[in-house]
């Protein structure tokens, strides 16, 4: 037996229920990128790093705000039905989580992109560099 069966998989029923809650926590790159080339940009994406690292280096259409600057009056521009996604440098950085974190004890609808500029640079796509699109 090998440590990946040492522990059994879940009955397919919990797995069903599992993954798919995944889905309503997190988004990935490649669907953050189609939505913002073709679809209707129903959501806010938001970098929550550092300004600076903002400026070296963005998702184009994101929004520069660190996550520990996300408090009401930021968000006071956005209905409250705004979803927001977070990202941060990548699947190393908790940044996302944190920033997230804060978005849901605003009350505010919030999924997580894990990937981060890691993910996205991963796929592909490119960054754009240059002034921060919020100032604190």
């Amino acid at each position: 037996m090998s440590l990946v069966t040492a522990v059994p998989a879940a009955d397919s029923a919990l797995a069903l229920r599992h993954f798919e809650s995944l889905l309503g926590f997190e988004t990935d790159c490649w669907d953050v990128h189609d939505a913002l080339a073709n679809a209707p940009h129903d959501f806010v994406l938001l970098d929550v790093r550092s300004h600076a690292l903002f400026e070296k280096g963005h998702i184009a259409g994101a929004v520069s705000l660190p996550h520990g600057k996300i408090i009401e009056s930021k968000l006071a521009p956005y209905p409250a039905s705004t979803v927001f996604v977070t990202y941060c440098a990548g699947p190393h950085c908790n940044g996302a989580i944190r920033g997230a974190i804060r978005l849901a004890k605003l009350g505010r609808p919030v999924k997580t992109m894990p990937g981060g500029v890691t993910g996205w640079l991963d796929e592909g796509f490119i960054l754009e560099t240059g002034g921060a699109a919020n100032s604190d």
